[in-house]
């Protein structure tokens, strides 16, 4: 009987594990990809200590916990989270003006409320974003990332130049020979093996700031817990998880298109939450998902699990604990080839094609060019996004009023007048929707068909209780007919209510 019991205990374990647990090719993929991101995530998580005001080792402990914990709790496989340089925007004032204990309090409250946002259904907006913000939202992500390496290529020896060149053509040749070993990491060794051994004399990830010497460790933030606090924190961690948020489910929805697989953009919301908590009691500066570098986990050494996010954490911390003193000899000429191969992997480029522009409604173009534009000049992926969808919803909502159409049908005896009403009666279409009949040559009985329209909202309840009434005033009476039952149950609950309103 033990045994039996043993044995199926064993069959149930099994059926829990992860198919890929027992495939050594997924674990050679997972693995090195882990390490092509974790070694891409240290001169970034710098990058944006910088821009936060805070310590290097602030970032780069960020960047271990958010990928650690998300890799858990969050609900996109093979996404990255890590400090990133929108979170730093938002931050950066609390830390300049309030201190250090302040930022690390906003970042444990941001967690909060994007755990709350994230129950609340804040995730299911998402259906509201149009395809072309989301290939905006894209193409933007591309601009801003090669735009961030422009400072590592400025002012800067003339062998950083032949160096990305060099390290270009390896990951574009190299997958041709061989993609056992992701090219990104083939580049990045080449090239800091060859500037090591000639004794070349270019910016390294050593001069981006000293790397940490030991693991981060818990604790409650510097500051008083009173009420003052919490009203200086709140509007920055409210913000904070705003743009963490949409740029986190941004990503996701790119990861699941280009995958082929669906995420649970709750889970992930709530995830990137308790993520930032944990970022935030370790001392960490917050963080969200990274499009960069999901890129290269993703699309350029294509990693599908949870392990390769676990694992660019875990590599990114014993590369600078253990591994310190070589890390930071690698040249940051490899680091920003590996970004501007990302770019152009991220960029659309079909979205530009001549063809595709003549076939694309003017409409959609705008809406791309928006969204661009705004991410390109504010640098925040939350404002282009907005843009982009409200801009989207206007032209929708334009583009729609047209076409609700009324036509008139007067009886054979000149008694009866019929109105045929098509189309979707809202605020946009109604307005137009009151001056399309005759009040004045129309015979004392009006019908108004809706069989083949749909009332959506108050605005247009309220416009067909103006036409009675104006019918009313000249002693006509008005019938109308053919309301589907969501629209007769709007219709029969405010109509007569919103006069003087």
């Amino acid at each position: 009987m033990p045994s039996v019991s043993l044995t199926s205990r064993a069959v149930r374990l099994r059926g829990l594990r992860p198919h890929w647990v027992s495939d050594p090719k997924v674990w050679r993929t997972e693995v090195l990809a882990g390490l092509v991101v974790g070694l891409a995530l240290i001169p970034e998580a710098i990058s944006f200590s910088i821009i936060a005001g805070v310590d290097p080792a602030v970032g780069l402990f960020a960047s271990f916990t958010m990928a650690v914990v998300i890799s858990v709790v969050g609900g996109r496989r093979a996404m990255i989270s890590a400090a990133t340089g929108a979170v730093a925007l938002v931050i950066a004032p609390l830390n300049r003006e309030h201190g250090f204990g302040y930022l690390v309090a906003a970042v444990i409250l941001a967690g909060v409320f994007q755990i709350v946002l994230g129950v609340l259904g804040v995730a299911k907006l998402m259906r509201f974003v149009p395809r072309s913000v989301m290939v905006g939202f894209v193409n933007s992500l591309a601009i801003l990332i090669f735009m961030a390496q422009v400072p590592e290529m400025r002012d800067v020896p003339w062998p950083v130049y032949p160096l990305i060149g060099a390290g270009l053509a390896l990951m574009v040749f190299f997958p041709k020979i061989t993609t056992v070993i992701p090219a990104p990491l083939v580049s990045i060794t080449i090239l800091t093996v060859i500037t090591v051994a000639a004794g070349v004399a270019v910016p390294t990830v050593g001069d981006k700031g000293a790397l940490p010497s030991s693991l981060p460790v818990p604790g409650l933030p510097d500051v008083p817990f009173t009420a003052d606090t919490l009203t200086t924190i709140a509007p920055y961690a409210f913000a904070m998880a705003l743009v963490g948020l949409m740029e986190s489910l941004m990503t996701a929805k790119l990861v699941d298109e280009i995958t082929d697989t669906p995420s649970s953009k709750t889970r992930e919301s709530i995830g990137q939450g308790i993520a930032n908590i944990v970022t935030g009691f370790f001392g960490g500066m917050g963080g969200c998902a990274m499009i960069g570098q999901t890129m290269i986990n993703v699309k350029v050494s294509g990693a599908r699990t949870r392990l390769s996010t676990f694992l660019a954490g875990a590599f990114l911390m014993v590369l600078c604990i253990v591994f310190g003193p070589i890390v930071s000899e690698i040249p940051m000429a490899a680091l920003v080839a590996v970004m501007v191969m990302v770019c152009f992997a991220t960029f659309d480029w079909h979205s530009i094609a001549p063809k595709t522009l003549k076939r694309m409604p003017a409409g959609e173009i705008t809406v791309m060019i928006i969204t661009v534009a705004c991410v390109v000049a504010t640098h925040n992926l939350a404002v282009g996004v907005i843009a982009g969808s409200v801009t989207a919803m206007v032209i929708f909502a334009r583009r729609v009023a047209h076409l609700a159409e009324v036509t008139a049908v007067t009886d054979p005896e000149g008694t009866t007048v019929v109105y045929a009403v098509t189309g979707a009666l809202f605020f946009a279409s109604s307005n137009e929707l009151v001056g399309r009949f005759d009040y004045a040559g129309d015979p004392k009985k009006v019908v108004i068909d809706l069989s083949a329209a749909h009332v959506w909202d108050a605005s247009s309840v309220a416009a067909l209780d103006a036409i009675e009434t104006r019918y009313a005033q000249r002693g006509k009476a008005v019938e109308i007919i053919g309301l589907n039952d969501p629209s007769a149950h709007l219709h029969g609950r405010l109509s007569g209510e919103l006069a003087g309103h």
